[in-house]
């Protein structure tokens, strides 16, 4: 009787995938051997694209980092974020431009004012090498309503310091933005709690 007969238990078999993925994961790690600074950007029209970017913040500080945010479009309300992060203020320069803008804004010349100050300081942090980090919220509202010029932020964003990560969020990324990051996570919707009527919470949304 020639039958063939699979004598491993379903452990060993998990054993055996595991260990294959292992060295397959091994491999890959031991060939990413370039060291410098990473553009991260976050968009799509899906809820953690700010959440992601501060949630790298955090780990950056962890690791004793300086950094810097600017946040480009929050409004005049202070977010649990803001609030949070003030608590750092010798790690963190923390920038919240004026008023901002917001959807419900009816000042267009007010709003490019306020987008041009908030690139002014965020120019500056890319062109400072003493920056390890640099969060910029919501550039990509500024820079598809045409408020800044994208040329000039993928300028900056090249010539600033090898060592510097930068983390670019907002929904609606220009082509020539996605086309210079490392990393791109485009956000889904799939559920929202808005859409049932449920206002924005503490903690979850501001």
């Amino acid at each position: 009787m020639n039958e063939h007969h699979d004598a491993s238990t379903p452990e060993e078999r998990h054993r055996e995938r595991m260990q294959r993925k292992k060295e397959l994961v091994d491999r890959k790690i031991a060939r990413a051997t370039i060291e410098r600074g990473v553009l991260v950007v976050n968009t799509g029209n899906g809820k953690g694209k700010s959440s992601s970017g501060f949630g790298m913040l955090a780990r950056s500080l962890g690791h004793g980092f300086r950094c810097g945010v600017v946040q480009f479009i929050k409004g005049s309300f202070s977010t649990g974020e803001e609030a949070f992060f003030r608590r750092f203020p010798e790690e963190l320069d923390y920038h919240v431009m004026g008023e901002g803008y917001t959807w419900e804004t009816q000042d267009k010349a007010r709003d490019i004012q306020a987008a041009e100050a908030a690139w002014a300081v965020a120019a500056g942090m890319l062109a400072d090498p003493s920056y390890d980090f640099v969060l910029l919220d919501e550039l990509n509202i500024a820079l598809v309503k045409g408020y800044v010029d994208v040329a000039k932020v993928c300028d900056a964003l090249r010539a600033r310091p090898p060592q510097q990560h930068v983390v670019i969020t907002g929904r609606g990324a220009p082509d020539a933005l996605v086309e210079l990051a490392d990393t791109v996570t485009e956000m889904r919707v799939v559920k929202h709690a808005f859409q049932a009527g449920i206002k924005a919470q503490k903690g979850i949304e501001l």
